[in-house]
């Protein structure tokens, strides 16, 4: 474990505060390797999950094929982290979230905050035990940061709290936010992000926005997962209020395409690298890649979008290729999860418009 992440970092207050709530709230990731030599067991972990890989009847084989594929896997994947600063950036990026988040709430509760990871460290267990550790809570929030729910990242994520942590046995209230897809101020932080971004283009009303999510197997989608479904509703939510704000610079067109890949089964379509491809060839000069379920950077950001993708649409002729910066710990997105905490406790707090008008000022600590 690292020993500057969020559990070794996190305060641990031996008295309470007078007149507020002590909530624990735990923060839920996917995670990453924290070194070269991390890969190959962070793999394993992830091709272990059979939110991930579904095998059925086939479960007793999981272990030797998660072993297999990931000792095939992680010699290219460890090249493309060689690549980004030889690690994963989400653990020191979340552990900012984190921070963010306990100065935003402590206005109106004692926040205790812990970050779960599900394939590497901090995991699940280890925030379990540190959460056993802080002495009394009055609540607990779960707060997954997948805006979207999906079964193999949100309910993947909840699964394994409830197997280390236990069911809720009627005793301290459990709350949980499974997502935040619509959010308004999650919904600004992007909106903001992207307008930052328009100011790069001469005229970007004429650019292709592209808006990037994580790619998903069918198989989950035909079992009825929302996760479409609701990246659908945030694009749309997105590009109506982008309108509104930059009237004249909002880009007229815009596209949906899915990333991230793995093995022969069929994932949601159209995949990013191809759009790229076929815009490229049909004359597109310019576009703006916008990761649209992503909150914070990590390899399919910072490579799979701005190295890959970037070298796919040179080669197909575009001229000018950008990425949207992930939304990380922007003033409107701490002040999105500050209220989902607030809202999930029953905690009075500012309404969603003056957060806005406090995050627009640059700060989400009031």
């Amino acid at each position: 474990m690292n020993s500057s992440g969020p559990i070794g970092g996190q305060e641990i207050h031996e008295n309470r505060v007078a007149g507020k709530k002590r909530v624990g709230i735990v923060l839920f990731q996917l995670g990453g390797p924290d070194s070269l030599e991390a890969v190959e067991p962070f793999l394993l972990n992830l091709f272990l999950d059979p939110d991930i890989i579904p095998l059925g009847p086939l479960g007793i084989l999981r272990r030797p094929i998660a072993k297999l594929i990931s000792s095939r896997r992680a010699p290219h994947v460890a090249e493309k982290y060689a690549e980004i600063g030889r690690r994963s950036p989400i653990g020191a990026l979340t552990e900012r979230q984190r921070m963010r988040l306990r100065d935003a709430l402590a206005h109106y509760i004692e926040p205790v905050i812990f970050t779960a990871m599900r394939y590497w460290h901090p995991l699940t267990s280890e925030a379990v035990d540190a959460l056993r550790k802080v002495g009394p809570l009055d609540e607990i929030v779960l707060l997954p940061l997948y805006p979207h729910y999906s079964y193999a990242t949100t309910l993947s994520s909840l699964k394994d709290w409830r197997r280390v942590y236990g069911e809720p046995d009627g005793g301290l209230p459990v709350r949980t936010i499974d997502h935040f897809y619509d959010h308004p101020l999650y919904i600004r932080a992007l909106v903001q992000r992207i307008g930052s971004m328009l100011r790069q283009f001469a005229d970007s009303s004429r650019i292709h926005l592209i808006f990037s999510a994580h790619g998903l197997p069918m198989s989950l989608v035909k079992k009825g997962d929302p996760y479409p479904e609701q990246i659908g509703a945030t694009v749309r939510m997105v590009c109506e209020l982008g309108a509104k704000e930059y009237p004249t610079a909002w880009p007229r067109t815009h596209l949906l395409c899915y990333q991230s890949r793995v093995g022969p089964s069929k994932w949601l379509q159209p995949a990013l690298t191809e759009t790229i491809e076929r815009l490229g060839h049909e004359g597109v000069q310019e576009m703006l890649v916008v990761p649209i379920s992503f909150v914070t950077e990590h390899i399919e950001t910072l490579h799979e979008i701005n190295i890959e993708a970037r070298a796919e649409a040179k080669k197909s002729g575009v001229e000018k290729f950008r990425m949207m910066p992930a939304v990380g710990d922007s003033p409107l997105f701490i002040a999105a999860l500050r209220d989902l905490v607030l809202r999930a406790v029953g905690v009075e707090g500012r309404p969603s418009f003056e957060l806005f008008a406090s995050a627009q000022k640059g700060g989400a600590a009031v």
